[in-house]
């Protein structure tokens, strides 16, 4: 059985050898590319480099782990993995703090998202085979006796009702937002799209809805996003634009275009995909106790100031991994050593 120290370490080899040049890894990367169109080579490079970055960092993962009181010797417990796949390895944090618990994973890959996961636990048994007994990858879930569900999203409901004699997290559908006061500069935009359009706006750290001033000049705004043009050179993205904007077209509906995205008023939360909705507000007090009501559906409040009673977090940094930032605000490693 492998110590707390030496599932550390090997994670942090894991990182190194992530910096690196391989060709197995290339290949994965291709693979999940082909299979989900969404799940681009660059995203994907992009969220492994946030990984290794903050998630494996050797004196990160010490700090971290500190925090807890991780028994040694324990009898493990065969925890279920849900994993999802809306962007490149979802669910990876969720799998890293099973195995620093000292569990062991029973993982049922997405559908949309079948390699990566793979290649990344490969790794781990090539450094060290000792490690090959804290994962399993399973066609069907059993034998497990916790359950966690990172791709809950719409399907949240039957999750819960079918894994609640289990101990459980089901990760919810959540949304980030986005609150402007119309003082915002060039270096606050290019921030905010990158809150905004990473992962094409597919993740739930992702900003889907913004929060204006009366009056706001939008100009500035759109003009600014012309930096994200290449957005529109995404097959499946196009196609979404394409068919949301004749949609506002067909029925008339007022919006704002800069041909790659599309803004309209909507006191929705969630927007389509290539959509962004926006509403006005009078009083900032007001729109944040709205939110307060609204905290179960939010991941972030992305703000240039910190508000008491939100998760906020400022412009440009919805989509930064920490090992202390749990999905849904539910400590896993708690959850993981309560069991």
């Amino acid at each position: 059985m492998m110590t707390r120290l030496d599932r550390i370490t090997l994670l942090a080899k894991l990182g190194t050898q992530l910096g690196q040049s391989d060709e197995q890894l290339d290949a994965a990367i291709r693979k999940t590319h082909q299979h989900n169109r969404w799940l681009t080579e660059e995203n994907t490079r992009l969220m492994l480099a946030a990984i290794r970055e903050e998630l494996l960092e050797e004196e990160k993962l010490k700090h971290w782990a500190n925090q807890y009181a991780i028994p040694e010797g324990q009898t493990s417990k065969k925890v279920g993995l849900v994993m999802g796949g809306n962007v490149p390895l979802a669910g990876f944090q969720d799998l890293l703090c099973v195995f620093v618990a000292g569990h062991h994973a029973l993982i049922k890959l997405s559908e949309r998202e079948k390699y990566m996961i793979p290649y990344l636990i490969d790794v781990l048994t090539e450094i060290e085979p000792a490690a090959g007994h804290y994962f399993s990858i399973l066609e069907r879930l059993k034998g497990f006796e916790a359950i966690i569900v990172v791709g809950g999203n719409e399907d949240a409901s039957h999750f819960q009702a079918f894994f609640q004699k289990y101990p459980n997290i089901i990760h919810k559908r959540r949304t980030s937002v986005a609150i402007l006061d119309g003082q915002e500069t060039d270096e606050d935009f290019k921030k905010l799209g990158k809150d905004a359009f990473r992962y094409f706006g597919l993740s739930s750290r992702n900003i889907s809805k913004f929060y204006l001033p009366e009056g706001y000049d939008f100009v500035p705004l759109m003009r600014n996003w012309e930096r994200f043009s290449d957005l529109i050179e995404h097959n499946k993205f196009k196609n979404n634009y394409d068919y949301n904007y004749s949609l506002l077209l067909l029925n008339n509906i007022p919006h704002y275009s800069n041909g790659s995205i599309l803004l309209q008023e909507n006191v929705a939360l969630y927007a389509r995909i290539a959509s962004l909705n926006y509403e006005f507000y009078t009083k900032k007090e007001t729109l944040i106790e709205q939110l307060k009501e609204r905290e179960a559906d939010l991941h972030y409040v992305v703000s240039k100031t910190a508000i008491d009673g939100l998760n906020t977090v400022p412009f440009g940094a919805s989509q930064n991994l920490s090992l202390h930032s749990y999905a849904d605000d539910v400590d896993t490693m708690e959850f993981l050593l309560n069991l």
